[in-house]
């Protein structure tokens, strides 16, 4: 039996891994459940070999299952290339950039600078996903994004870095909170009293809880928003202390009472690298896109006593 796969059928097999799930991966596929099994179960005769392992909570890929989704994940980028290189001559051809980042990338810096590329790029689209910076780094390792905006504090591996922007967190009080005269404050100086924070499962709140962990402490929410704007509200009305990027901490600071002040701990101090797994296998519109990402001039913070 010929082991040669449709493209379609290598994308599904992406769809799988990537969801974790065969009903997941046929539903991003916009396959029945029934046909994306059939597909998987010809691949996997074809081969002679397994490609996942099923069990309750899911599926797992083994050894055989790994080799291929690296290679789909190859073609997938060489496809990519080559839709980029005809686009010239063809109308109605798209790029595709998948780009993770954290929660400050996500939303002090990045609205700003991916609207300006995209009004440059009308062909171009971007699915863009918040994760914390060692999910994005594995992810870009994996193929699975094509960049990756990541704190400096994560180890990078074996991915390509360049300085993207200067990234520091805050701790904002209300003007009359007691530590609020200070020039600067410990995290942990904060972990006695009640915090406000992001809602859902935000990649800034699992790294504060993360350090709250080493710190022999838990965070402890009175309640938690959408926004750094309604968080920096609930600290002007004495709710709680908490801890956000610098950018949005001080453009708060501009019409409420509330006080930004920088955290004494060293990885408060952050800057906030792209990365890339090698700039030389990129479609040019990725590579355009990274171009912007280091040119566009950063908003500097505004300090107000």
């Amino acid at each position: 039996m010929s082991n040669r796969f449709e493209l379609s059928d290598l994308r599904l097999f992406l769809h799988i891994v990537e969801t974790g799930s065969i009903t997941a991966g046929a539903a991003r596929a916009h396959l029945a459940l029934a046909s994306a099994s059939a597909r998987i179960r010809n691949m996997e005769d074809a081969l002679g070999a397994a490609l996942l392992e099923r069990g309750r909570r899911g599926v797992q890929t083994t050894d055989a299952g790994r080799a291929l989704a690296h290679h789909a994940r190859m073609m997938g980028q060489q496809m990519e290339q080559l839709r980029d290189e005809l686009s010239q001559y063809a109308q109605g051809l798209k790029g595709h950039i998948r780009l993770l980042c954290n929660t400050s990338a996500m939303t002090e810096v990045l609205p700003e600078v991916l609207a300006a590329f995209l009004a440059r790029h009308p062909h171009t689209d971007i699915e863009l996903e918040e994760k914390l910076s060692y999910e994005v780094v594995q992810s870009v390792v994996d193929g699975v994004a094509d960049v990756g905006i990541i704190a400096d504090s994560t180890d990078s591996g074996p991915l390509q870095t360049y300085p993207f922007r200067q990234d520091n967190l805050v701790a904002v009080l209300a003007k009359k909170h007691p530590l609020a005269k200070r020039k600067s404050v410990a995290f942990a100086d904060l972990l006695g009293g009640d915090f406000v924070g992001l809602s859902g499962d935000s990649a800034l709140q699992q790294h504060l809880s993360g350090h709250a962990t080493r710190a022999g402490k838990r965070l402890q929410y009175r309640v938690r928003l959408r926004s750094f704007d309604g968080i920096c509200r609930m600290v002007e009305q004495q709710v709680g202390v908490a801890v956000i990027p610098e950018t949005a901490a001080h453009a708060c600071a501009a019409h409420m009472e509330i006080r930004p002040i920088p955290l004494s701990d060293s990885w408060g101090r952050r800057q906030l690298l792209i990365c890339v797994r090698g700039l030389d296998g990129l479609p040019g519109h990725t590579r355009e896109l990274i171009q912007a990402l280091q040119t566009h001039p950063q908003r500097k913070a505004t300090h107000r006593a």
